[in-house]
């Protein structure tokens, strides 16, 4: 990334809102006006595509926030390349849905690009449309291993952490404090492409560290009762507990597990904080993987939180946090290139530019898979009685890797990866 002392001066500038944004932007922002964006012909539009209902809907809400700050501090800037930003955000349901109207805002509603997503299963869908209309896709939320390995394609980059990071972040947490060699695991796995792509990165990690899994069972998504799940973990006698649950699957079981008062400590290959704050104090334990939280003792990311609660009056969710920095560096890419065409996009993507992302370290897209390459963070649980509201349950560890060591060394390697692009 080209250096720009105005983003770390506070001044505010066009790049500067396009790389970390400018506290007091949002305000008279044009997209508080759709009526008169809708009207610039010129107006750069943005398919946005996120769950809104369902068992992720209550991230999507997060998403759709995100994203909308982004886009409000870029018009305040003066837009990309002149032009504002016009981002359409829609519920994207399930993955028949989010095929037919990806491809509808592509076809008829004039979007140069998409983004978005949560759900692996849609975001596949989505990403097979944008490849037959050689569109790009940005996948925002996603975290399959599979949708960056066989599934992957030349428009598809994903900002997410994956699964294997995600387990990765979170074992080595474990390791230090010597919850797995030895150990024997019960794992409960979302039943859908996400859940059992991160139960196959989970036994690699049991595998590869003397761990035992002596019972996993499949949960599907709409599952509110857990009863039977938390008999069977009884019966099994574990020394841990491991969920690779999806959105609100986690908050039910976690609730149920308390009211169980089953003595084995819980651990989580999978988390969203919408979902930890949901659970409640006292029902939340263990150590959880995050891509990012608010507590970062980060300017830009301390910045980004203080605009974020002065717009919604409440700290972001790490959706909202990987939608908003996905916008400034879609806005970066478009600038630097001075287009919005697909295939300038997609190569300037590839090029190893580098992106603000309100970490310590500057992110790129690996080339031979588009994986944003960043760090993750492992998160454990507060005693009782130290959170001083539900948004401070959570005490942030170090990055993962460690400052003196590669960025991807916590990710699948070409080996471990069958993308082909």
């Amino acid at each position: 990334m080209m250096t720009d002392s105005k983003a770390r001066t506070g001044g505010i500038s066009r790049r500067t809102a396009l790389k970390v944004g400018a506290g007091g932007l949002a305000a008279g922002s044009m997209l508080s006006m759709p009526a008169l964006v809708h009207a610039q012909a010129e107006a750069i539009r943005i398919g946005h595509l996120t769950p809104m209902t369902g068992f992720l809907g209550s991230l999507g809400e997060w998403a759709v926030k995100g994203i909308q700050l982004a886009a409000e501090e870029i018009n305040a800037a003066g837009g990309v390349m002149g032009r504002q930003l016009v981002v359409s955000s829609e519920d994207s349901i399930n993955p028949d849905t989010a095929a037919t109207k990806a491809q509808r805002m592509l076809e008829r509603d004039g979007n140069a690009f998409l983004m978005g997503e949560i759900s692996s299963a849609s975001a596949l869908a989505i990403s097979q449309v944008a490849e037959r209309n050689k569109r790009l896709f940005l996948a925002l939320g996603p975290r399959s291993d599979t949708l960056r390995g066989k599934s992957c394609n030349r428009y598809m980059f994903c900002t997410d952490i994956p699964n294997t990071v995600m387990v990765n972040a979170v074992g080595s947490a474990l390791l230090r404090d010597g919850m797995v060699e030895g150990k024997k695991f019960v794992t409960l796995t979302a039943d859908y492409v996400f859940g059992h792509d991160l139960l196959r990165a989970a036994k690699y990690f049991f595998d590869a560290n003397g761990a035992t899994l002596v019972q996993d069972d499949l949960v599907a998504t709409d599952v509110t009762d857990f009863s039977p799940y938390l008999l069977k973990i009884r019966q099994a006698q574990p020394d841990v507990v491991c969920l690779n649950l999806a959105g609100n699957q986690v908050t039910n079981f976690v609730k149920q597990y308390a009211e169980y008062g089953l003595p084995f400590p819980t651990v989580g290959f999978n988390l969203n904080t919408a979902d930890a704050w949901a659970a409640g104090e006292g029902n939340l334990t263990g150590t959880w993987p995050t891509p990012w939280y608010h507590t970062l003792d980060n300017p830009d990311s301390r910045a980004f939180v203080e605009r974020f609660q002065a717009k919604y009056g409440e700290v972001p969710e790490n959706h909202a946090w990987i939608e908003y920095i996905a916008l400034k560096i879609a806005a970066q890419a478009m600038e630097e290139t001075q287009s919005t065409d697909s295939e300038k996009l997609v190569d300037y993507l590839e090029s190893g530019a580098k992106f603000n992302i309100l970490k310590d370290r500057e992110a790129y897209f690996r080339k031979w898979d588009h994986q944003l390459i960043q760090e993750a963070y492992p998160f454990s649980v507060k005693a009782a009685g130290e959170a001083k509201d539900r948004f401070d349950i959570m005490a942030l560890g170090q990055s993962v890797p460690g400052k003196d060591q590669d960025l991807e060394v916590i990710f699948p390697t070409a080996e471990q990866n069958p993308c082909s692009l």
